[in-house]
């Protein structure tokens, strides 16, 4: 919890993600509450993941309702609430969950189909026998590998269109910001999923123990990434340890 001084300061910790609520006090509310008029603060969430706001907004109408109760009870010839608590949710005010799950969802499909899709490539074809015979061909190891990777970062891209394409037009999920930006991204994290993909298939030497080894892999991934639950929630070594996860 922190004090912040003028309204620009507390937009900033919401919008860089360092508060999920804030309480906004006007300067009018001790003159409002003295002269028996309603006094009103005003409740800032960010409702981009709506389990967390559903409980900020909870948590600060019980609040203030305790807090009425008390005025009340210590100037009983009161006749209206001494306070007025409005609530502005941000970033999704609708707190519809598909907003919060859609979104998520690109990259959780990227995340199982990345990793096992290409951890299981590479272990097939080393049972066939086709990998070495690549090997021994005039490329390098690491032309070898771009050019195993290569597809599935367009497949990725492709999946990902799709799912965004779904939100927006099926589940009416609002596609705002850089587009760009947000492709360029989805490339790094693809790039990342790729290459845990290829270090399980180091690991491993069939593809049924790629199969398993990648959802060693891909589980604790979309568990600790904050998208089923809190990551604040979380014991501070499972934030360590998702901070460092490409989810």
């Amino acid at each position: 919890m922190a004090y912040v001084d003028g309204r620009d300061a507390l937009d900033g910790w919401i919008a860089r993600g360092d508060a999920q609520a804030a309480i906004a006090i006007p300067h009018d509310f001790p003159r409002d509450l003295a002269r028996g008029t309603t006094a009103t603060i005003q409740v800032i969430v960010d409702a981009s993941d709506p389990l967390s706001s559903q409980a900020a907004l909870a948590s600060a109408a019980g609040i203030a309702q305790v807090r009425n109760l008390a005025i009340l009870s210590a100037a009983a010839h009161r006749r209206e609430l001494p306070l007025e608590t409005r609530i502005r949710p941000r970033y999704n005010p609708g707190l519809r969950s598909a907003n919060y799950i859609v979104p998520g969802l690109v990259g959780v499909i990227l995340t199982i189909t990345m990793v096992l899709v290409t951890a299981m490539a590479i272990v097939r074809e080393r049972e066939r026998g086709t990998l070495e015979q690549l090997i021994v061909t005039p490329i390098t190891k690491t032309e070898l590998m771009l050019g195993k990777i290569s597809p599935y970062v367009g497949v990725g891209l492709v999946q990902m269109t799709t799912v965004l394409l779904l939100g927006r037009f099926v589940f009416d999920v609002p596609l705002t910001g850089n587009v760009l930006l947000l492709y360029g991204i989805a490339f790094v994290f693809i790039t990342a999923s790729l290459a845990l993909g290829l270090f399980v298939s180091t690991l491993v030497r069939t593809q049924q123990q790629a199969m398993q080894a990648s959802f060693f892999f891909v589980l604790p991934n979309i568990l600790l990434s904050g998208f089923m639950f809190p990551r604040q929630a979380m014991p501070a070594v499972f934030q360590w340890i998702g901070a460092f996860l490409p989810l």
